[in-house]
Formats: C-alpha cells, structure tokens, sequence
C-alpha cells in the first residue's frame, strides 16, 4: 500500500546559478552547482537538465542532459555545467536523485523564465560564491 512507503524529504540539497564574471555577468557564462550543505557525503547523484517554455510559436524545448556523480562530500558545491544567459528567458530545471543514508532520494528544481536576475544574488552559504540559489 502507498501509505506503507515512508516519505522522505529532501533537505540541505540546493541548486545555484553562479556568474563567471560579476564584471558584466549577464553578458558572460554562468556555472550552474549542486550544493550539499548536509554533512553526509551524497552517493549515486544523478541530474537531468532541461530548458522548456511556451511561446506564440509554440514549445520551446532545450536538449535534455543527463550528469552522473559517484559521490558528492559533505559541505561542498559540485559543478553540474555551465549555461549561457539567453538561456534565462526559458525555464532551466533539474532534477536530482541521490542515494543517502540506504535510502533513494529525489528533488526537481526549477529556475522558471527571468528568476536570474543581478537583484537575485545573494552569498552563497559554502564555497564563498555570489549566486542565485533555489533551496
């Protein structure tokens, strides 16, 4: 029975977008970072990636792209990839699933149309980075 499965929630597990260059960061690329703000190391972290929105032509759909990592530590920022800003006019997600503790995880995060903006950055809590960050 669906009632049986125990429920997990996915905790101290963000995404960030992190410019290259706060010279003129909406000119440059961006580096998108999986941070693991557990003390836990994650094991088995799988990442999808996909950019989707909806205009008067119709779907707009980016590559689906798939990133595997054995094993991320705890208290670390793992890179996922780089992205280019004209990207920001659509949707970016990524969905997470990871192994912790005997127990499979998993999360989507979603970056909807123009969330990255300058007014968005804030510090980000490992990794002494400036960023936009979804938690």
């Amino acid at each position: 029975m669906i009632k049986d499965i125990q429920q997990h929630k996915v905790e101290d597990i963000a995404i960030a977008m992190v410019p290259t260059s706060l010279a003129d960061p909406m000119n440059n690329l961006w580096d998108v970072y999986l941070l693991n703000l557990k003390e836990e190391s994650l094991s088995n972290v799988l990442i999808v990636a996909k950019g989707y929105a909806e205009d008067e032509g119709g779907p707009i759909n980016s590559s689906t792209l798939r990133y595997f990592f054995e094993s991320i530590p705890g208290k670390t920022m793992a890179l996922i990839e780089p992205i280019q800003p004209e990207l920001f006019s659509i949707n970016n997600e990524y969905w997470i699933s990871f192994s912790l503790n005997d127990y499979m995880f998993d999360k989507r995060y979603v970056f909807v149309q123009g969330a990255i903006q300058l007014e968005h950055l804030i510090t980000l809590p490992i990794g002494n980075q400036i960023g936009v960050m979804i938690k």
